[in-house]
């Protein structure tokens, strides 16, 4: 095993460098390739035999989870390969489970209308606190403009220009967007700004840098609670959901929607229409020029339409 380490260190230099991967997918990836070497005893002379043995090795895991490390070792192989560092590519062998994406937890806007309700509470009075304007500012931008909670927490300090209804943002794989901006949202931030020390690089600074993922997630758990609605159904990506799939039954374009969430396949973005499908068969039976007319009974009498 000792070539294996510069070797995936190579192999993750290239995703970094030339398909933009994000951290999390690097670390991700180099976990699960120094889980599979350390079943086959190597990465880098690993036969094709040799590789069969992680699907027993895998068999109690979830699907998705053997999907994604069959993924890693297939793209690592493959990196091997191109740059002539291995004769072949031996992933073939390795198991190809059906995988069903997960559909999205949402909320609904009635549930989404509580927290507003809780937050606009919090502000209340002449004097609110702090922290509950960077709770409202931090909300505002999550559910109105579906940000990644990456995204948000690590906003710099001037990232919302007064006269400007929009940010460009750089999400994953280097990719940039344009997100709008409510009118809500960016009222909230400016009413929050003049609490963040000017010269702070962030938005919503915390010690030495900004807050951070699980402290936005903390908070957002809380203000479910406090609510009336249970945690666990609340996270910073379900409010992400819940922006994307109440856009969609507002009638939002799906390709304006995949550009706004930063989806690199519309295919991801897809997977919210089933949220609408209801709302759909009522526009085919209340609007479809077939609706209006009367059907026909085998018996000669017309029904109702």
């Amino acid at each position: 095993m000792g070539d294996d380490a510069a070797l995936i260190d190579r192999f993750l230099e290239m995703m970094a460098a030339e398909r933009g991967a994000s951290r999390n997918t690097l670390l991700a990836y180099r976990t699960d390739l120094q889980g599979a070497a350390e079943i086959v005893g190597g990465l880098s002379g690993a036969s094709r035999d040799g590789l069969a043995a992680l699907a027993p090795a895998w068999a109690e895991l979830a699907a998705s989870s053997v999907a994604r490390k069959s993924s890693a070792l297939r793209a690592f192989y493959a990196f091997l390969e191109e740059e002539g560092l291995r004769p072949d590519n031996p992933s073939d062998i390795l198991p190809r489970p059906v995988t069903r994406r997960p559909l999205p937890r949402i909320l609904s806007t009635q549930e989404v209308d509580s927290l507003f309700a809780l937050i606009a509470a919090k502000l209340e009075g002449d004097h609110p606190a702090p922290l509950d304007l960077r709770l409202s500012a931090l909300i505002e931008l999550l559910y109105g403009s579906g940000l990644r909670a990456t995204e948000l927490v690590s906003l710099p300090r001037r990232a919302l220009a007064a006269d400007q209804p929009f940010l460009i943002l750089k999400g994953k794989g280097g990719r940039e967007r344009l997100v709008p901006i409510s009118d809500r949202a960016r009222a909230a931030v400016a009413v929050w700004l003049p609490h963040v020390p000017v010269d702070s690089l962030w938005l919503f600074p915390s010690g030495k840098s900004h807050v951070s993922r699980i402290r936005l997630y903390q908070m957002v758990k809380a203000l479910a609670a406090a609510a009336g609605i249970a945690p666990e159904r609340v996270s910073p990506h379900v409010l992400r959901h819940a922006f994307a799939t109440h856009l969609l039954e507002g009638g939002a374009d799906l390709r304006a929607l995949q550009s706004m969430l930063g989806h690199a396949d519309i295919a991801t973005t897809q997977i919210y229409t089933h949220v609408d499908s209801r709302r759909l068969v009522e526009l085919v039976n209340r609007r479809h020029p077939l609706a209006t007319m009367h059907h026909r009974r085998v018996d000669g009498e017309a029904s109702a339409p």
